[in-house]
């Protein structure tokens, strides 16, 4: 698999690695989301010491760092095949003699499972880092899947707690990244990837860019034992640790039980402590309208891994059957469900392109935030709303329709009507009469500087789009510049 994108990871790590006495660095993330690589890709050129935590005794989990270490710095005076660590002090003492005259890079990955079986691990460490400060160029860095485990390393009542110079969090491509591993894809085609499986750098590696969508869900998803399956199935029995009910609830909500109270009563069980983890890993997304504070009760829940939303949403439907071997059969069945799944990935993807051009700038100034809307009882829904200012007013309202092509003139009609809704007593941007296509047109559109915005988003086309409307394609959002 290729190597792409981490920019701003390998830069942070550059960072901590050239700084005067860097004391270690944390790294964690879901599983599968590259931390790995990214780790191997910054080790490159640099002497390195890679250990991965399997779950040993603790005198296992000493052999083999000691084998390692042997292996990654030869011709030393102590023969550690002869004499491994006896044992966490002196692995960490002969390290830092090793990095005496020059840096020496030690990853402890999955450092999870090395505390499971070597519980006092996060003391011993923490009292010989005060007890070699200032004294070796050992760079230490810390490694995990286990989010919650990871994240309480560093809290306060952790023997850690400040302690770490680096505190990085490894999330799934955003789409203008995703978009770096699938350089042989359309744009339209690198938007129904992305909604297929989302940004996991993995999953994008699975699919075969020569072949067309029927050929690799023939391939990834309707054999038995196919990879979306069994990893389906993976991410919902390992993703969530010490929650209750993690399928359970995720799979309610994939069938449109989106609300707190719907959870509850579906799996018989306080879900709170579950969804805070689910959240935590960026699996669900807690969402309420963009224009709410933070105690609104209008508060839903969504899946917001794609990967994981059309595994629970569509996929799952037909297991039983593909493990039957009807997966040839259905395959067509499967492929027209699709079209009925993209809406909300398509839809969030924008939301990500608009908070990219936010940051540019090219939203104007002061942009608090990005999120969808809706009125009481659901009503003028709106995709994208951009908040701008201390008072939180609206400067643009956005569609992303999951079509090759639309009409730009009628959805910016609609949308009008909406934004209206949203912004009572706000102007909205004015779209100029069939008659009044022509430049004195273009005039009469944005209004005044405080009329608040359209945007219109389909995979390929926005035809007849009004004077001064944005328009947003599959080629904007899945452009990897």
């Amino acid at each position: 698999m290729a190597f792409v994108n981490r920019v701003e990871e390998l830069a942070a790590l550059e960072r901590w690695w050239t700084s005067t006495d860097p004391r270690p660095a944390v790294i964690w993330g879901r599983r599968r989301v590259g931390k790995t690589a990214l780790l191997h890709r910054f080790a490159g050129g640099r002497r390195s010491i890679f250990h991965t935590g399997a779950g040993r005794a603790a005198s296992g989990e000493l052999t083999q760092l000691s084998r390692q270490v042997a292996d990654g710095i030869p011709g030393r005076f102590r023969d550690l095949l002869a004499r491994p660590y006896s044992d966490w002090d002196d692995a960490f003492d002969d390290l830092a003699a090793a990095a005496e005259r020059e840096p020496l890079l030690v990853v402890l990955d999955e450092f999870p499972e090395i505390v499971a079986t070597s519980p006092d691990l996060p003391g011993v460490l923490r009292a010989f880092l005060d007890r070699v400060a200032g004294r070796t160029k050992l760079r230490l860095l810390l490694c995990g899947s286990a989010v919650r485990h990871m994240t309480a390393l560093q809290e306060q009542r952790a023997p850690l707690y400040g302690r770490f110079d680096l505190s990085l969090s490894l999330h799934p491509f955003r789409p203008h990244e995703a978009a770096l591993m699938l350089p042989e894809l359309t744009p339209a085609n690198r938007a129904l990837v992305y909604g297929l499986v989302g940004g996991v750098p993995l999953y994008l590696s699975w699919w075969d860019q020569n072949a067309d969508v029927t050929d690799n869900l023939r391939r990834l998803a309707c054999r038995p034992g196919a990879s979306l399956l069994t990893e389906g199935q993976l991410v919902l029995a390992t993703e969530v640790e010490h929650g209750e009910y993690p399928a359970a609830v995720l799979h309610a909500i994939a069938a449109g039980r989106t609300q707190y109270n719907e959870i509850k009563d579906h799996i018989r069980a306080e879900p709170a402590r579950t969804l805070d983890r689910l959240i935590e890993l960026r699996l669900v997304d807690r969402v309420m309208p963009v224009t709410d504070t933070a105690r609104s009760r209008r508060r839903v829940y969504r899946i917001a891994d794609n990967f994981l939303a059309f595994y629970l949403g569509v996929l799952s439907r037909f297991r039983a059957e593909i493990d039957r071997g009807l997966g040839e059969a259905l395959l067509p069945v499967l492929v027209r469900s699709l079209d009925d799944h993209f809406g909300a990935p398509w839809e969030e993807a924008f939301r990500e392109h608009l908070r990219r051009l936010a940051v540019s700038g090219s939203l104007g100034p002061d942009v608090v935030a990005i999120g969808p809307y809706w009125g009481t009882g659901g009503q003028d829904e709106i995709d994208a709303v951009v908040l701008a200012g201390r008072e939180r007013r609206p400067v643009l309202a956005g569609e992303a329709k999951w079509t090759r092509s639309v009409d730009g003139r009628r959805l910016a009609a609609d949308l009008q009507e909406k934004a209206r809704a949203l912004a009572p007593g706000r102007p909205v941007a004015q779209l100029p009469d069939d008659d009044d296509a022509g430049p004195a047109a273009s005039q009469n559109v944005t209004g005044r500087s405080e009329a608040v915005r359209l945007a219109l988003c389909a995979r390929e086309e926005i035809r007849n789009p009004p004077t001064g409307v944005l328009t947003v394609t599959a080629a904007d959002i899945f452009s990897p510049a």
